[in-house]
């Protein structure tokens, strides 16, 4: 009997499936199938994405197959998963991180942020990266631009953009990673977070997620864990600017944050230290909220952003 692993239809969708299908058949000694599904998110291309409903579009219909036993096992862009998930399932792995920091892909190759010339017009369908370019470049002019990474690409190829502002992660899981002219330091353009981490979703009661941790990385899940409980410290989603990224010291991890407003005027950031993943991420969000995030996020709802 083949492991069912479900997957959104898109192409780094399935790259990113088939490369934890092969993880899992090496560490169970399984074979695996791949069940394709095409979610909410997916139908909804030309829809900003707060606008459309959230993140939760696009694990909707993969957790329903889950639960309904059409699937196994679950492969996500674990940045596309909300703060709360489907009752009775449950994040079993999570396998090593790639690049989090955000790319920039300009159409004149060799391009920087800095190099932009006024005025320029960047591509990005992320309120997080359009509140922390805008912060940094408030002369720019940022698109909204919505669809998969190969459709992003051919919309700045076409004209009209001067680039585009991708995950790193992403453009390295396609084969893509020479369109890459600057790989924006976490300093200057903090990652969503669990930006390069994947997630391994399974039931919680089919005693499957105990075996699929063979194929987690320790220290992806501590940061992906850290960063979650930060997002739902604050009670962050697409509807609003927040970033978060933990990385491990040696002794703990070190986590930063922030929350911003949708034209990048007011950055409320903190960073904090800690052992216990959920611990250090919820203290980091009590840190966010008392630099002024608090504000910035009632702000936001009250503008029905």
């Amino acid at each position: 009997m083949k492991l069912r692993i479900a997957t959104r239809k898109s192409e780094l969708a399935l790259v990113q499936a088939r490369s934890v299908a092969d993880r899992i058949e090496a560490a169970l000694s399984v074979e695996t199938e791949l069940v394709p599904l095409q979610t909410s998110g997916d139908r909804l291309q030309e829809i900003r994405l707060a606008d459309a409903g959230g993140k939760g579009l696009f694990i909707k219909e993969i957790e329903e197959a889950l639960l309904a036993g059409r699937a196994d096992v679950a492969v996500h862009s674990a940045k596309d998963l909300p703060g709360q998930l489907a009752p009775g399932l449950v994040l079993a792995a999570f396998p090593e991180r790639a690049d989090p920091r955000d790319a920039l892909v300009c159409r004149a190759r060799g391009g920087s942020l800095d190099g932009l010339g006024t005025g320029a017009r960047v591509g990005t369908g992320s309120l997080r990266r359009t509140a922390q370019l805008l912060a940094l470049r408030p002369d720019l002019e940022v698109v909204p631009l919505r669809g998969n990474v190969p459709t992003r690409l051919r919309k700045l190829d076409a004209g009209g953009l001067d680039a585009v502002v991708l995950a790193c992660a992403g453009l390295e899981r396609l084969g893509l990673a020479e369109r890459i002219d600057e790989r924006l330091e976490t300093e200057r353009l903090l990652p969503a977070p669990a930006q390069g981490i994947l997630a391994v979703q399974s039931r919680a009661d089919d005693g499957l997620a105990k075996e699929l941790a063979a194929i987690g990385h320790p220290p992806s899940e501590r940061a992906a864990r850290a960063e979650r409980a930060f997002l739902a410290r604050i009670g962050g989603d697409c509807h609003a600017p927040v970033a978060a990224l933990a990385e491990d010291d040696g002794d703990g991890l070190r986590l930063r944050g922030l929350v911003a407003s949708l034209d990048g005027t007011c950055l409320a950031r903190a960073e904090v230290a800690g052992a216990d993943p959920e611990a250090a991420g919820a203290a980091l969000g009590d840190a966010v909220l008392a630099d002024g995030g608090d504000a910035i996020l009632a702000a936001l709802r009250e503008a029905g952003a």
